[in-house]
Order: structure tokens, then sequence, then C-alpha cells
């Protein structure tokens, strides 16, 4: 009896010992389960953020990658007004650096991860009958851009100054196409979409949208020395709850694996971790 005794005790302190180390681990698990990153990024990154935060996935379990697309301006005003984040991607210095500027940037893990160029889109079936950049001016066209808040609209700007300052065919080129303007989107795919949907008849914007939006539109060039080099930065914010792991999604991105699904979308990658 008493051997018996011994062996159901022994037995009792195994098996309370294996639910201890299964509870350590189930627990454990769930910690890891719980690791969820909020990126708020620029619209124009969603396909190739939407791939990157997959890939991340896979090669990161017990983590998750969440998104809020939207156009940098908004982002940043969500940001400012509290929305919980853990890190920004903007589609411009102005914006990021604003959100900064208020204390929300951990400063020590700002990078610039990308650029891109603009090009003009028009819809498939080319209603407004555009063949180059100067028949924008054409009077009665339709023509969508971003508002002047959001990056794309003020690189649009930019682009408009630039040409009507390059030679007569320009001239008074950038009051023009204003005048043609129908629509100041907050963001670029609404831009993309009104055009790909024949509500416009040109709009501007990233070459990855107009790549994105595939046989939707045609795209027209804007030569390198009209062009603008919009600048991606990003960065961890300072509120994060999961600073740690925000920073290595960050370099993730700045990896050669990061920038390799950039460069497929089309945007101008900066130099590999």
């Amino acid at each position: 009896m008493k051997r018996t005794s011994k062996i159901v005790a022994v037995a009792a302190i195994i098996i309370v010992a294996m639910i201890a180390v299964a509870a350590v681990m189930t627990q454990s698990g769930a910690g890891q389960k719980d690791v969820e990153i909020t990126v708020f990024a620029a619209a124009s990154l969603k396909a190739a953020f939407t791939e990157i935060g997959e890939n991340y996935e896979a090669a990161h379990p017990g983590t998750k990658i969440t998104y809020n697309f939207d156009g940098s301006a908004n982002l940043k005003t969500q940001i400012q007004n509290g929305a919980p984040a853990d890190v920004f991607a903007s589609a411009d210095w102005k914006n990021f650096n604003a959100t900064s500027a208020a204390g929300w940037v951990d400063n020590s893990t700002v990078e610039l991860f990308a650029k891109n160029r603009l090009v003009v889109i028009i819809p498939e079936s080319n209603p407004g009958n555009i063949q180059s950049l100067a028949d924008l001016a054409d009077p009665g066209l339709k023509i969508v851009i971003g508002d002047s808040s959001v990056p794309v609209g003020n690189y649009t700007r930019t682009v408009l100054t630039l040409l009507t300052n390059s030679s007569e065919e320009f001239t008074e080129f950038d009051s023009k196409v204003m005048a043609n303007v129908v629509s100041q989107e907050s963001a670029v795919n609404n831009i993309v979409t009104k055009v790909a949907l024949g509500e416009a008849d040109a709009g501007i914007v990233y070459t990855t949208d107009a790549s994105g939006a595939g046989s939707k539109v045609t795209a027209i060039e804007i030569p390198d020395e009209y062009n603008v080099i919009a600048q991606y930065p990003i960065g961890v914010l300072a509120g994060s709850s999961h600073s740690s792991e925000a920073e290595a999604f960050v370099s993730y991105i700045l990896s050669a694996e990061g920038q390799a699904v950039l460069a497929k979308y089309g945007f101008m990658t900066v130099s590999t971790t």
C-alpha cells in the first residue's frame, strides 16, 4: 500500500508539473498572438504594404500587421487626435515632420524607405482625346487632382508650375489646367477610381497607382525635368505599445526583402540594409 501511495504521489507531481509547463507555454503563445502592429500608411502604399505585411506575418508567427490606409494629411490628423498606432509611413516629409514636431514620433527610428514619381492617367476609352501633357489645358476637360493638403496634390501643383515655366507651349498651363479641375481628392486612390470609372478625363497620380490600375487607365509620362520625386519617410510613433516589434517591422521594410516588394510595385527604392 505504501509503495502504491508513493507511486500515486509521484504521478500526481508529474501531472501537476506537466500542467504547469503547458500553462506557461499557452500563456507564451497567447502573448505572441496578442502582438498587433498598427501601421498608418499613405494610400499609395496599399498594394505594396499589404504584401509586405503578409510576408512579415509569415516570417514572424504571432505578430499581426494591421493597416490604416489614407491620405497622409488625414493620417497626421488622426494621429494627433490620439488614434492608436505604432508606425507612420507618409508620402511626404511635410505631414511626417508636422507629426514629429508635435511629439508623436520617436525620431531615432525615422528612415526614408521609398520614392515615387507623378504621371498623368486617362481612362482606357480616352473620352477627352488627350494625347499629350499640353492637351490637359484644353477647355472643357474634367480633371481630378489631389487636394493641396495631401502630398500628391502638392506635388501636382509643383509639376504644373514647372511645366508653365518651361516653354511657350505651356504658357499659363497651370491656370488652364486648374480651370479644368472638377474634384480635389484627399487620397490618391480616389483619383484613380474616378478616372478608371470614366468620371474624369484625366488625373495626376503616382506611377505606382497607374501601374496598379492595370488596363483601366493609360499613363502619359511626365519628363523628369518637370516631375517631382516624392519621398516616403517612416517611423515608430512615440506612444507605441509595441515599440520594439514596430522597429523590427520598419527594419524589415528597409531590408532587401521589403525593398524588393516595393520595387515590384514600381517604387524607387533606397539602399537596403
